[in-house]
């Protein structure tokens, strides 16, 4: 499930990225990794090539080895036009997700029920995460390349998510007391 989940949230960026040229596996993992900076999560390689392959069967990208010398053939990728149409689609689409199945709410709502855990401990245990996500988001945008807006803004979106997150715990507090 997580693979399947991993390779959805890589699926529609690799195409966009193979909008600009062919590439191989290797070289559009580099790609993400620059263009996101080091707040995201980089992606897994293997996982890379699976969604690769899953693109090449559904017609989204053709792939063509290439001979190297000394070296095993490499694997570059290409989109077609179904895969452009597929990219333009996503870019035409709004990203409508909201978070309504978050796992803490899930725990929280359910702790009475299995009276195993305690809510007022529930929110404590995650506003500690919530606060050391957020310090360690505040070191990589001191530390961070101020050259790439793109890791910047990811960096303060997050930062901004975990600070709603942060009040919204805080409301839950204040309802249970």
């Amino acid at each position: 499930m997580e693979c399947r989940r991993e390779s959805e949230s890589v699926r529609l960026p690799l195409l966009a990225l193979l909008v600009s040229g062919p590439a191989h596996g290797y070289q559009l993992k580099h790609a993400l990794e620059t263009l996101l900076g080091a707040a995201y999560p980089p992606p897994n390689v293997g996982q890379i090539y699976v969604t690769l392959g899953r693109l090449e069967k559904a017609g989204l990208i053709e792939g063509e080895d290439i001979e190297q010398p000394d070296r095993p053939n490499k694997r570059t990728y290409r989109i077609t036009a179904a895969g452009r149409e597929t990219v333009d689609a996503w870019f035409e689409e709004s990203t409508v997700e909201p978070r309504v199945r978050d796992e803490f709410f899930m725990k929280f709502a359910l702790a009475p029920r299995t009276g195993t855990a305690d809510r007022i401990a529930l929110i404590d245990k995650q506003r500690r995460h919530y606060l050391k996500s957020m310090r360690e988001l505040s070191r990589l945008a001191a530390a961070g390349n101020r050259d790439n807006q793109v890791a910047q803004l990811l960096i303060e979106g997050a930062m901004l998510h975990l600070q709603a997150d942060l009040d919204w715990l805080e409301r839950c507090r204040e309802e249970l007391e």
